[in-house]
């Protein structure tokens, strides 16, 4: 048996350090215990959250915290290394999360697959993950990230892996007005108007407690995600509500020091009848994100 098979053999107690957090206050996570070799199950703590509507914020990055906890603990990965996210796809049951709300102590129950190991050292994994409370599914999701060696990552980031220096280059940009009716908070909204109703430039906020929990030296992945889910609100169609279900791709970074914009798109329905939305993100004209979001229509919530 290897040696990541072996790690974690007993249960772990999550600190705020296995899940790249500063605060722990925002730690979600609260256990981890192999079941097999690639296979775990992860307790969660969403009982302090407080409301975050519809819940895939808190899904996503409850998620997002068990890339770190998952390399360290369960693959012995050694901190600093970069984990980069590749692929993200959730659907949510929103039946069980309307009745029941989105507190409570969930249980992930992952399995690993798709395991890239270089010189017995895991450098990419595929994640297949069901979400339950008290028995009943509350979501299922599959993602995708790498790893990266610290002088792998600063020799392909270059002059972008400057984080201070390119925090200091967006902290010096002024930020248009919130887009109106997005629904969060100011501090929340993530896109600021353009002078056409299906594109938006993306409002990065280096300052937003949970986005930037720490230095980061590129705009990170939940913030593009929530990005899209507020274009796709933004649209105001008439059947728009909750993004049930998503599938999305990072293609490259987004970058912190030149403007990132985001189009959206109505599709034909999806399999389910849903309205379904194509969001893009575009940056000194590369495509650096892609997501399709299908919603549930409020009018039979």
């Amino acid at each position: 048996m290897n040696e990541s098979a072996t790690t974690a053999a007993i249960p772990v107690r999550v600190e705020k350090g296995l899940v790249h957090k500063h605060d722990a206050g925002q730690v979600l996570l609260s256990g981890l215990e192999r079941l097999a070799e690639d296979e775990f199950l992860i307790a969660a703590d969403w009982t302090e959250a407080g409301d975050l509507g519809d819940g895939a914020v808190l899904l996503t990055e409850t998620i997002r915290q068990t890339f770190p906890l998952l390399s360290h603990a369960g693959y012995g990965v050694p901190f600093g290394h970069r984990l980069l996210w590749s692929e993200y796809r959730y659907a949510l049951n929103l039946p069980n999360l309307r009745e029941n709300g989105t507190g409570g102590r969930p249980d992930l129950h992952i399995r690993c697959y798709d395991v890239v190991r270089r010189r017995d050292r895991v450098t990419a994994l595929s994640l297949h993950i069901t979400v339950e409370r008290d028995g009943e599914q509350l979501a299922t999701a599959h993602t995708r990230f790498t790893i990266q060696p610290p002088a792998i990552y600063d020799r392909l980031r270059g002059s972008h892996g400057d984080a201070h220096r390119m925090l200091e280059l967006a902290r010096s940009r002024p930020l248009p007005p919130p887009v109106s009716g997005a629904g969060e908070e100011f501090r929340d909204v993530v896109l600021s108007p353009t002078d056409t109703t299906d594109r938006w430039q993306l409002r990065i906020d280096t300052h937003h407690p949970m986005y930037f929990d720490h230095p980061s030296d590129h705009a990170p992945g939940i913030l593009l995600l929530e990005a899209a889910k507020q274009a796709v609100r933004t649209l105001r169609h008439p059947r728009v509500g909750v993004a049930e279900a998503m599938e999305t791709v990072f293609h490259r970074y987004v970058e912190l020091d030149s403007p990132c914009w985001v189009d959206a798109q109505l599709l034909p329905d999806d399999q389910l009848g849903r309205a379904r939305f194509l969001v893009t993100m575009h940056q000194d004209g590369r495509l650096c994100f892609t997501a399709l979001v299908s919603v549930a229509n409020d009018r039979t919530g």
